[in-house]
Protein backbone atom coordinates (compact mmCIF):
# COMPACT_ATOMS: atom_id res chain seq x y z
CA UNK A 1 0.00 0.00 0.00
CA UNK A 2 2.92 3.01 0.97
CA UNK A 3 4.78 1.27 -2.47
CA UNK A 4 1.22 2.52 -4.45
CA UNK A 5 1.30 5.38 -2.59
CA UNK A 6 4.18 6.55 -3.68
CA UNK A 7 3.65 5.05 -7.52
CA UNK A 8 7.00 2.52 -6.74
CA UNK A 9 9.45 5.14 -6.44
CA UNK A 10 11.14 4.20 -3.50
CA UNK A 11 13.85 6.68 -1.90
CA UNK A 12 16.11 3.39 -2.38
CA UNK A 13 18.40 4.57 0.12
CA UNK A 14 18.16 4.29 3.99
CA UNK A 15 19.80 7.52 4.94
CA UNK A 16 17.14 8.99 2.07
CA UNK A 17 14.63 7.40 3.49
CA UNK A 18 15.69 8.85 7.15
CA UNK A 19 15.99 12.15 6.28
CA UNK A 20 12.02 11.88 4.17
CA UNK A 21 10.82 10.90 7.31
CA UNK A 22 12.04 12.93 9.10
CA UNK A 23 11.35 16.20 7.07
CA UNK A 24 7.53 14.42 6.38
CA UNK A 25 6.99 14.80 10.68
CA UNK A 26 8.60 17.52 10.83
CA UNK A 27 6.52 19.39 8.25
CA UNK A 28 3.22 17.14 9.52
CA UNK A 29 3.61 18.10 13.34
CA UNK A 30 4.90 21.29 12.83
CA UNK A 31 2.27 23.21 14.76
CA UNK A 32 3.17 21.24 17.90
CA UNK A 33 7.10 21.20 18.07
CA UNK A 34 7.68 24.88 17.51
CA UNK A 35 5.91 27.61 19.00
CA UNK A 36 6.07 31.42 17.36
CA UNK A 37 5.19 32.38 13.59
CA UNK A 38 8.42 32.10 12.53
CA UNK A 39 8.88 28.06 12.73
CA UNK A 40 5.55 28.06 11.05
CA UNK A 41 5.94 30.36 8.34
CA UNK A 42 9.07 28.34 7.71
CA UNK A 43 7.55 24.92 7.62
CA UNK A 44 4.72 25.93 5.08
CA UNK A 45 7.28 27.95 2.74
CA UNK A 46 8.92 24.45 2.75
CA UNK A 47 6.05 23.18 1.53
CA UNK A 48 5.27 25.22 -1.04
CA UNK A 49 8.32 25.23 -2.00
CA UNK A 50 8.22 21.43 -2.71
CA UNK A 51 5.55 21.60 -4.94
CA UNK A 52 6.93 24.51 -6.63
CA UNK A 53 10.38 23.00 -6.92
CA UNK A 54 8.94 19.41 -8.02
CA UNK A 55 6.69 21.32 -10.83
CA UNK A 56 9.46 22.47 -12.09
CA UNK A 57 11.39 19.59 -12.16
CA UNK A 58 9.02 17.86 -14.03
CA UNK A 59 9.94 20.23 -16.73
CA UNK A 60 14.10 20.72 -16.09
CA UNK A 61 14.46 17.43 -14.87
CA UNK A 62 12.17 14.94 -16.27
CA UNK A 63 11.50 16.85 -19.75
CA UNK A 64 14.84 18.93 -20.12
CA UNK A 65 13.17 22.03 -20.68
CA UNK A 66 14.88 24.91 -19.29
CA UNK A 67 11.99 27.15 -18.99
CA UNK A 68 12.30 30.72 -16.39
CA UNK A 69 8.15 31.49 -16.80
CA UNK A 70 7.65 29.11 -13.75
CA UNK A 71 7.59 31.92 -11.63
CA UNK A 72 4.41 33.64 -13.65
CA UNK A 73 2.56 30.33 -13.46
CA UNK A 74 3.15 31.02 -9.32
CA UNK A 75 2.06 34.23 -9.53
CA UNK A 76 -1.02 34.26 -11.59
CA UNK A 77 -2.44 31.36 -8.61
CA UNK A 78 -1.37 33.58 -5.79
CA UNK A 79 -3.33 36.53 -7.67
CA UNK A 80 -6.08 34.59 -8.46
CA UNK A 81 -6.84 34.13 -4.87
CA UNK A 82 -5.79 37.57 -3.62
CA UNK A 83 -7.93 39.53 -6.13
CA UNK A 84 -10.93 37.24 -5.70
CA UNK A 85 -11.23 37.39 -2.23
CA UNK A 86 -10.15 41.18 -2.35
CA UNK A 87 -12.83 41.99 -4.55
CA UNK A 88 -15.53 41.10 -2.13
CA UNK A 89 -17.00 43.12 0.80
CA UNK A 90 -17.02 39.94 2.83
CA UNK A 91 -14.79 36.83 2.17
CA UNK A 92 -15.99 33.83 1.07
CA UNK A 93 -14.88 30.48 0.04
CA UNK A 94 -17.11 30.97 -3.20
CA UNK A 95 -15.09 34.13 -3.86
CA UNK A 96 -11.63 31.98 -3.41
CA UNK A 97 -12.63 29.08 -5.63
CA UNK A 98 -13.79 31.39 -8.15
CA UNK A 99 -10.81 33.24 -8.07
CA UNK A 100 -8.87 29.65 -8.36
CA UNK A 101 -10.91 28.37 -11.23
CA UNK A 102 -9.99 31.93 -13.19
CA UNK A 103 -6.33 31.98 -12.31
CA UNK A 104 -5.70 28.33 -13.19
CA UNK A 105 -7.78 29.02 -16.45
CA UNK A 106 -5.76 31.28 -16.99
CA UNK A 107 -2.40 29.89 -16.61
CA UNK A 108 -3.53 26.77 -19.09
CA UNK A 109 -4.20 29.05 -21.54
CA UNK A 110 -0.93 30.86 -21.65
CA UNK A 111 1.46 27.47 -20.86
CA UNK A 112 -0.88 26.51 -24.33
CA UNK A 113 0.55 29.65 -25.95
CA UNK A 114 3.64 29.16 -24.88
CA UNK A 115 3.93 25.90 -25.77
CA UNK A 116 2.28 26.21 -28.69
CA UNK A 117 4.19 28.84 -29.94
CA UNK A 118 7.91 28.29 -27.64
CA UNK A 119 8.46 24.67 -27.97
CA UNK A 120 8.83 23.85 -31.36
CA UNK A 121 12.62 26.07 -31.03
CA UNK A 122 15.23 24.53 -29.06
CA UNK A 123 17.04 24.72 -25.76
CA UNK A 124 18.58 28.47 -25.56
CA UNK A 125 15.83 30.12 -27.61
CA UNK A 126 13.26 28.97 -25.71
CA UNK A 127 14.44 29.80 -22.58
CA UNK A 128 14.97 33.10 -23.27
CA UNK A 129 10.69 33.47 -24.59
CA UNK A 130 9.99 32.42 -21.84
CA UNK A 131 11.96 34.96 -20.00
CA UNK A 132 10.74 37.49 -22.08
CA UNK A 133 6.63 36.16 -21.65
CA UNK A 134 7.50 36.42 -17.63
CA UNK A 135 8.95 39.83 -17.75
CA UNK A 136 6.78 41.04 -19.51
CA UNK A 137 4.14 39.75 -17.17
CA UNK A 138 5.38 40.65 -13.86
CA UNK A 139 6.15 44.52 -15.72
CA UNK A 140 2.13 43.99 -16.40
CA UNK A 141 1.29 43.22 -12.48
CA UNK A 142 3.18 46.25 -11.56
CA UNK A 143 1.68 48.66 -13.49
CA UNK A 144 -1.76 47.93 -13.11
CA UNK A 145 -2.03 49.32 -9.86
CA UNK A 146 -5.82 49.97 -9.67
CA UNK A 147 -6.69 46.49 -10.54
CA UNK A 148 -3.64 44.56 -8.62
CA UNK A 149 -1.96 46.88 -6.28
CA UNK A 150 1.00 47.58 -8.04
CA UNK A 151 4.42 47.49 -6.46
CA UNK A 152 2.87 47.70 -3.30
CA UNK A 153 0.67 44.79 -4.13
CA UNK A 154 -2.80 43.96 -2.05
CA UNK A 155 -3.30 42.64 1.29
CA UNK A 156 -6.66 41.09 1.87
CA UNK A 157 -9.22 39.27 4.14
CA UNK A 158 -9.69 35.33 4.36
CA UNK A 159 -12.66 33.42 5.49
CA UNK A 160 -13.68 33.51 8.89
CA UNK A 161 -12.14 29.58 9.76
CA UNK A 162 -8.91 30.60 8.35
CA UNK A 163 -8.29 33.91 10.65
CA UNK A 164 -6.42 33.63 14.33
CA UNK A 165 -9.43 34.92 16.28
CA UNK A 166 -11.33 31.39 14.91
CA UNK A 167 -11.18 28.68 17.53
CA UNK A 168 -11.92 25.11 16.62
CA UNK A 169 -12.33 23.70 19.94
CA UNK A 170 -11.98 24.56 23.11
CA UNK A 171 -8.74 24.62 25.48
CA UNK A 172 -5.55 23.69 23.93
CA UNK A 173 -4.61 20.50 21.80
CA UNK A 174 -0.71 19.12 22.64
CA UNK A 175 -0.54 22.54 24.44
CA UNK A 176 -1.37 24.56 21.03
CA UNK A 177 -4.61 26.39 20.48
CA UNK A 178 -6.47 25.21 17.54
CA UNK A 179 -7.16 28.18 15.71
CA UNK A 180 -7.73 29.45 12.03
CA UNK A 181 -3.89 29.87 11.50
CA UNK A 182 -3.25 26.29 12.51
CA UNK A 183 -6.21 25.24 10.14
CA UNK A 184 -4.71 27.25 7.14
CA UNK A 185 -1.28 25.40 7.86
CA UNK A 186 -2.86 22.06 7.39
CA UNK A 187 -4.90 22.98 4.59
CA UNK A 188 -1.32 23.98 2.89
CA UNK A 189 0.38 21.10 4.20
CA UNK A 190 -2.42 18.70 2.77
CA UNK A 191 -2.82 20.45 -0.41
CA UNK A 192 1.04 20.09 -0.87
CA UNK A 193 1.13 16.79 -0.35
CA UNK A 194 -1.99 15.75 -2.45
CA UNK A 195 0.23 17.80 -5.62
CA UNK A 196 3.37 16.07 -4.86
CA UNK A 197 2.11 12.29 -4.69
CA UNK A 198 -0.12 13.49 -7.94
CA UNK A 199 3.10 14.69 -9.65
CA UNK A 200 5.62 11.57 -8.15
CA UNK A 201 2.44 9.56 -10.31
CA UNK A 202 2.55 11.24 -13.28
CA UNK A 203 6.33 10.90 -13.17
CA UNK A 204 6.07 7.48 -12.90
CA UNK A 205 3.78 6.90 -15.03
CA UNK A 206 3.74 6.00 -18.95
CA UNK A 207 3.28 9.54 -19.85
CA UNK A 208 6.57 10.05 -17.30
CA UNK A 209 8.30 7.46 -19.02
CA UNK A 210 7.72 9.24 -22.22
CA UNK A 211 9.03 12.62 -20.92
CA UNK A 212 12.25 11.02 -19.98
CA UNK A 213 12.76 9.12 -23.26
CA UNK A 214 12.74 12.50 -24.78
CA UNK A 215 14.78 14.30 -22.33
CA UNK A 216 17.24 11.22 -22.93
CA UNK A 217 17.24 11.16 -26.90
CA UNK A 218 14.16 13.12 -28.37
CA UNK A 219 14.81 12.25 -31.79
CA UNK A 220 15.07 8.76 -30.97
CA UNK A 221 11.26 8.92 -29.14
CA UNK A 222 10.30 10.81 -32.58
CA UNK A 223 11.19 7.56 -34.43
CA UNK A 224 9.77 5.22 -32.21
CA UNK A 225 6.13 7.48 -32.69
CA UNK A 226 5.79 9.87 -29.93
CA UNK A 227 4.67 13.06 -31.12
CA UNK A 228 7.58 14.78 -28.88
CA UNK A 229 5.78 18.55 -29.26
CA UNK A 230 2.58 17.56 -28.06
CA UNK A 231 4.22 15.33 -24.89
CA UNK A 232 6.31 18.54 -24.15
CA UNK A 233 3.45 21.10 -24.27
CA UNK A 234 1.73 18.98 -21.69
CA UNK A 235 4.40 18.54 -19.16
CA UNK A 236 4.16 22.00 -19.65
CA UNK A 237 0.59 22.84 -19.21
CA UNK A 238 0.77 20.25 -16.23
CA UNK A 239 3.86 22.00 -14.62
CA UNK A 240 2.02 25.42 -15.13
CA UNK A 241 -1.58 24.17 -13.26
CA UNK A 242 0.57 22.74 -10.32
CA UNK A 243 2.52 25.83 -10.13
CA UNK A 244 -0.42 27.82 -9.82
CA UNK A 245 -2.07 25.79 -7.35
CA UNK A 246 1.16 26.54 -5.18
CA UNK A 247 1.35 30.01 -5.60
CA UNK A 248 -2.60 30.12 -4.37
CA UNK A 249 -1.50 28.17 -1.30
CA UNK A 250 1.12 30.77 -0.72
CA UNK A 251 -1.52 34.00 -1.14
CA UNK A 252 -3.59 31.57 1.08
CA UNK A 253 -1.10 31.38 3.96
CA UNK A 254 -0.24 35.37 3.18
CA UNK A 255 -2.77 37.01 2.66
CA UNK A 256 -1.13 38.73 0.30
CA UNK A 257 0.12 39.21 -3.10
CA UNK A 258 2.58 40.81 -4.98
CA UNK A 259 4.68 41.23 -8.06
CA UNK A 260 8.43 40.99 -5.77
CA UNK A 261 6.95 38.21 -3.53
CA UNK A 262 5.28 36.47 -6.58
CA UNK A 263 6.44 37.39 -9.77
CA UNK A 264 9.90 38.00 -9.13
CA UNK A 265 13.44 36.59 -10.72
CA UNK A 266 14.69 36.10 -7.24
CA UNK A 267 11.52 33.10 -6.43
CA UNK A 268 12.90 32.00 -10.32
CA UNK A 269 16.51 31.76 -9.12
CA UNK A 270 15.82 29.90 -5.73
CA UNK A 271 13.57 27.49 -7.61
CA UNK A 272 16.68 26.65 -10.24
CA UNK A 273 19.51 26.88 -7.13
CA UNK A 274 17.16 24.08 -5.27
CA UNK A 275 16.36 21.75 -7.91
CA UNK A 276 20.36 21.94 -7.96
CA UNK A 277 21.16 21.15 -4.70
CA UNK A 278 18.03 18.57 -4.52
CA UNK A 279 18.78 16.71 -7.73
CA UNK A 280 17.64 17.13 -10.67
CA UNK A 281 15.36 13.91 -12.18
CA UNK A 282 14.00 13.07 -9.26
CA UNK A 283 11.08 14.18 -7.34
CA UNK A 284 13.15 13.62 -3.81
CA UNK A 285 15.55 16.22 -4.62
CA UNK A 286 12.38 18.92 -4.25
CA UNK A 287 11.50 17.83 -0.73
CA UNK A 288 15.04 17.53 0.54
CA UNK A 289 16.70 20.82 -1.54
CA UNK A 290 13.74 23.00 -0.46
CA UNK A 291 13.92 22.15 3.36
CA UNK A 292 18.02 22.70 3.56
CA UNK A 293 17.60 25.78 1.26
CA UNK A 294 14.41 27.49 2.90
CA UNK A 295 15.91 26.60 6.57
CA UNK A 296 19.05 28.39 5.54
CA UNK A 297 17.63 31.09 3.98
CA UNK A 298 15.63 31.77 7.24
CA UNK A 299 17.76 30.75 9.86
CA UNK A 300 21.73 30.93 8.53
CA UNK A 301 21.10 34.88 9.05
CA UNK A 302 20.93 34.26 12.62
CA UNK A 303 23.29 31.84 13.51
CA UNK A 304 26.23 33.95 11.70
CA UNK A 305 24.52 36.55 14.50
CA UNK A 306 24.99 34.57 17.08
CA UNK A 307 28.30 33.24 15.48
CA UNK A 308 29.72 36.49 15.06
CA UNK A 309 29.04 37.59 18.39
CA UNK A 310 31.02 34.69 20.05
CA UNK A 311 33.97 34.90 18.35
CA UNK A 312 34.56 38.95 19.13
CA UNK A 313 37.85 38.37 20.23
CA UNK A 314 39.13 37.06 16.92
CA UNK A 315 38.04 40.52 14.58
CA UNK A 316 38.53 38.45 11.44
CA UNK A 317 36.03 35.96 12.39
CA UNK A 318 33.46 38.20 13.74
CA UNK A 319 33.60 40.54 10.42
CA UNK A 320 33.64 37.48 8.52
CA UNK A 321 30.33 35.81 9.99
CA UNK A 322 28.90 39.54 9.95
CA UNK A 323 25.45 39.00 9.34
CA UNK A 324 25.11 41.80 6.26
CA UNK A 325 27.43 38.60 4.78
CA UNK A 326 24.90 36.04 4.90
CA UNK A 327 24.16 36.31 1.36
CA UNK A 328 28.01 35.49 0.56
CA UNK A 329 27.97 32.67 2.88
CA UNK A 330 25.03 30.96 1.58
CA UNK A 331 26.55 31.39 -1.82
CA UNK A 332 29.38 29.39 -0.30
CA UNK A 333 27.39 26.49 0.92
CA UNK A 334 25.77 26.24 -2.79
CA UNK A 335 29.19 26.24 -4.52
CA UNK A 336 30.41 23.18 -1.64
CA UNK A 337 27.06 21.17 -2.78
CA UNK A 338 27.74 21.61 -6.28
CA UNK A 339 30.98 20.13 -5.70
CA UNK A 340 30.45 17.43 -3.38
CA UNK A 341 27.15 16.63 -4.40
CA UNK A 342 27.37 17.15 -8.55
CA UNK A 343 24.18 14.76 -8.43
CA UNK A 344 22.36 16.48 -5.99
CA UNK A 345 21.95 15.44 -2.47
CA UNK A 346 19.76 13.09 -3.14
CA UNK A 347 21.77 11.39 -6.06
CA UNK A 348 24.45 11.13 -3.99
CA UNK A 349 22.54 9.57 -0.65
CA UNK A 350 21.63 6.86 -3.29
CA UNK A 351 24.45 5.99 -5.01
CA UNK A 352 25.75 5.39 -1.03
CA UNK A 353 25.96 1.38 -0.56
CA UNK A 354 23.72 -0.11 1.05
CA UNK A 355 25.06 -2.74 3.62
CA UNK A 356 25.04 -6.56 2.34
CA UNK A 357 22.02 -8.16 3.57
CA UNK A 358 22.43 -10.53 6.61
Amino acid sequence: MFNQLLSGDMPRSRSLSAALLIIFLGLALAPFLTSGARPLNTAATICIYIVLVASYDLLLGYTGIVSFAHTMFYGIGAYGIGLGLSSVDEPTWSAAVAGLLIALAVALVLALVVGLFALRVRAIFYAMITLAVASSFAVLASQLSDFTGGEDGKTFSVPEVLTPGFQLMEGELFGRAMDGKIITYYIVFLGCLMLFLFLLRIVNSPFGRVLQAIRENEFRAEALGYRTVMYRIWANCIAALVAALAGALMALWLRYVGPKTMLGFEVMTDILLIVVIGGMGTMWGAVVGATLFVIAQNYLKTAMAEGSGALEGIPFLAQALHPDRWMLWLGVLFVLSIYFFPAGIVGKLRMLKRPPPQ
